[in-house]
């Protein structure tokens, strides 16, 4: 069967849009403001070098200047719209933060009229003190005849080595709601040392071994700060205590993995590298952009394996 069309907002690095492509969907365009970000796009699905039926293309402009009508009858509007306004780590003012940008979703929803929608936001998004706007966000989804829904899940479900829980909203119209089903947990997901070891060991680092032995449970979610807050480290107080336990100073990101001449008890810094497996992008993935903008594109990042399953789950409602 030929492929169903996508059309995403705010794609930073590409997480997402990769998922969807590899559950099946053919992007019509992936939308993104932040300069280095679109050079990671282009980068790896825009380039000359790739079939033209498998390049992405890749709109670098403001959300708000698309156009929901241009793309009318796509089959799938996707995106991770800001969290910010809804992060722990923030002040938390929703709808009062400049960057809530789920009033455009909706508008450009109603301009294209996509057969499903699929939004990603922090786990933040799901509590009680958001609970008017969350129903809110149904009610004008109802008004245009889809049929929605919320769901809180865990990365690590589908096969990530990491927590990273995800808010996400799915809606259908009716005739396709009816036969889709939210994906069941697919994988016992990778331990943080099974997922690093080679790269830990790739410059001759002695210590690699035992330390994944040591490194033997899922890592804490990322975190890759924004413009305004958040360097290149793994976040604050809290999450670098959790790397400790896995052995990781997390008060910066590496240039390089370990080398030989670090010593076998050497405490490793994770490198941008690093960061995009834990996030499940394939190694041959390439972030542009300096040590900041990359680790900012990597753990900002929605990652491909969750978004292949949520796709293949929407595709196999829409194909019914």
């Amino acid at each position: 069967m030929p492929k169903l069309t996508s059309l995403e907002i705010c794609a930073g690095a590409g997480g997402q849009a990769l998922g969807l492509e590899q559950a099946g969907f053919k992007h019509i365009a992936a939308v993104e403001n932040d300069h280095w970000a679109c050079e990671t796009l282009r980068q790896n699905r825009d380039n000359p070098e790739m079939p033209v039926d498998e390049r992405w293309p890749v709109l670098e402009l403001d959300v708000h200047d698309l156009r929901g009508d241009d793309y009318y009858g796509i089959d799938l509007f996707a995106g991770g719209v800001p969290c910010p306004p809804f992060s722990v780590a923030g002040k938390q003012l929703g709808a009062e933060d400049e960057r809530d940008l789920f009033p455009k979703a909706l508008e450009l929803v109603r301009g294209a009229r996509p057969k499903a929608v699929m939004l990603e936001n922090v786990r933040g998004l799901s509590q009680p003190r958001f609970t008017t706007y969350r129903n809110a966000i149904l009610k004008e989804l109802h008004e245009m005849g889809y049929a929605t829904e919320w769901h809180l899940i865990k990365s690590s479900d589908y096969g990530v080595p990491q927590l990273r829980p995800r808010f996400i909203l799915v809606a259908l119209m009716p005739s396709y709601a009816q036969d889709f089903s939210w994906p069941d947990p697919e994988l016992t997901p990778p331990t943080v040392g099974e997922t690093l070891y080679e790269e830990m060991a790739s410059l001759g680092w002695l210590g690699a071994e035992s330390w994944a032995n040591y490194a033997n449970t899922i890592a804490p979610t990322l975190v890759g700060g924004s413009k305004k807050h958040g360097g290149p480290d793994v976040g604050p107080s809290r999450a670098r205590e959790a790397w400790r336990k896995l052995g990781v100073r997390g008060t910066s990101i590496a240039e390089f993995p370990p080398t030989s001449q670090d010593p076998l008890g050497h405490i490793p810094r994770l490198t941008v590298k690093m960061g995009q497996l834990l996030q499940g992008f394939p190694p041959e993935w390439e972030f542009m952009g300096g040590k900041t903008a990359a680790w900012r594109q990597v753990g900002n990042a929605f990652p491909p394996p969750v978004a292949k399953s949520f796709g293949r789950a929407i595709k196999a409602a829409l194909q019914e």
